[in-house]
């Protein structure tokens, strides 16, 4: 499963630093001044091929009242639902009691904790630190969030390799991952009690009734499936309850871990933000993805023509994922789903020769050249298949950081047809070969020195006679 790491520690350590670093993004404020941070903030990072899920939470000092203390508990709650936990201290300001607190606050939590001293720029790392071991934590990672420094090597000890997750992932649940997301309410848990075929999973008239994701493994004419219940995500001003908060944490996992996404709309109340939002996430993840418009039954030709009409609209960006107009309640068109999930899991697990992929891009560039940067002609030489959910494809070529994006959609659009590749988004990577040449000043023999200042004089002298000639 997608590993979640919390950030804990006193105030102004540099904890939403460190998170803005992971996540490669500017969503924590970041100021010098303690207690900025109050309410948890969490992020996806993606270090090597392997996701993650960061936590940002209030400063901890041992000793909160108020409205600390209510940052506090929230903390503590987030180093529960962590999987790992990084105490962050300041190596400016050496060792205090609250670093003390802390760290037996965490002890006592059985979360596997590491010490991270941060701010260790502009001096001796390791007198930095020095203070800090006699808290006894095993690991000890000397950083400078400000800087980036040392966040490389943390990540590259704390994180398991991507592969070795997907291993432990399809072992604990073989077959297809079918993961069902949407906004709370739209029937997600009535539509995974119908493709199971019984009551598995609480159905209430609420939103909110599903807290946590739920794996359910299960065996469907003779294929293996594993159908993953998500509680359902809102807008993050209406999200306020601690609980809700990990229960989206556990959603954004659960998208990581399925092969393919049915997204859960509510037919009554339409496409909503939210619903693109979710969208754009299981994108960014590169997961498979069926349309599953719910609550199909009960209305009229002309709001299902209004329906249609806006799905086709707003989801014009991807129109090669399959739309089902279906009733959990009552069943119809659920049992036609399947077969958009195997169709969709094939394209996302395929795989295709060298050859075939650079006969492909040929006859592409046949069709339709690359444009000229600087007088010169992009050329695009071969493609091969970098990786498969989602399926990437490599293609080598000079000067292709000066792709433009139409011609990038054009490839993509190309591969997908004449790979006949269906619910799965394309990643492609475009790589340039180094030039052998660049940066080398092009140094003349002697020969060709002499031959150039001829060259000039003969220059000089032809410029000077139609001078003379224009005095004249």
């Amino acid at each position: 499963m997608t590993p979640v790491i919390a950030l804990v520690g006193r105030p102004n350590v540099g904890k939403s630093t460190l998170f803005n670093q992971m996540t490669r993004s500017r969503d924590a404020l970041v100021a010098d001044f303690a207690g900025l941070t109050r309410d948890r903030k969490y992020g996806e990072g993606n270090f090597e091929g392997q996701r993650f899920i960061v936590i940002d939470t209030g400063g901890l000092s041992g000793e909160e009242q108020g409205i600390d203390a209510e940052m506090a508990r929230q903390s503590l709650m987030a180093v529960e639902e962590a999987d790992i936990v990084l105490f962050l201290v300041d190596g400016r300001a050496g060792l205090t009691s609250g670093d003390e607190l802390i760290a037996n606050q965490l002890r006592r939590s059985g979360k596997p904790a590491h010490l991270v001293v941060n701010k260790t720029d502009g001096q001796d790392p390791d007198m930095a630190a020095a203070d800090f071991y006699q808290l006894g934590f095993e690991s000890v990672y000397l950083i400078a969030a400000s800087h980036n420094r040392g966040i490389r090597s943390m990540l590259e000890h704390l994180l398991p390799a991507a592969e070795e997750v997907e291993e432990d992932i399809a072992e604990r649940y073989p077959g297809i991952r079918i993961g069902i997301v949407g906004r709370p309410n739209v029937g997600k848990s009535t539509l995974v009690n119908r493709m199971l075929g019984e009551e598995r999973v609480v159905v209430y008239d609420m939103p909110g009734t599903t807290r946590d994701s739920i794996y359910i493994p299960y065996e469907r004419l003779g294929e293996q499936y594993t159908l993953i219940d998500t509680a359902g995500v809102r807008r993050r001003k209406s999200v306020k309850e601690t609980v809700e908060k990990f229960s989206i944490i556990k959603t954004l996992q659960a998208i990581e871990d399925a092969h393919v996404v049915i997204l859960v709309i509510d037919a009554r109340e339409g496409l909503v933000d939210q619903d693109l939002h979710l969208i754009g996430f299981v994108l960014d993840a590169g997961r498979s993805l069926v349309i599953a418009v719910n609550k199909w039954d009960g209305m009229d030709g002309e709001q299902r023509g209004r329906v249609k009409e806006q799905l086709a609209r707003r989801l014009e960006f991807i129109d090669y994922a399959d739309k089902h107009f279906i009733s959990a309640l009552h069943g119809s068109g659920v049992g036609v789903m399947y077969d958009s999930v195997k169709v969709c899991y094939e394209s996302a697990m395929a795989k295709w020769p060298t050859n075939r992929l650079t006969a492909i891009l040929e006859d592409a560039l046949t069709q339709h050249q690359p444009p000229l940067v600087n007088g010169r002609r992009i050329k695009l030489r071969y493609a091969h298949q970098g990786g498969s959910n989602p399926p990437l494809i490599v293609v080598h070529g000079n000067q292709t950081n000066a792709l433009p994006g139409a011609y990038k959609r054009y490839l993509e659009n190309t591969f997908r047809r004449v790979l006949d590749v269906h619910g799965a988004p394309i990643r492609f990577e475009f790589r340039s070969g180094e030039n052998p040449y660049a940066g080398k000043v092009n140094r003349l023999t002697p020969r060709q020195q002499a031959k150039k200042r001829r060259m000039m004089q003969h220059v000089r002298k032809t410029k000077k006679k139609e001078k003379l000639k224009k005095s004249r």
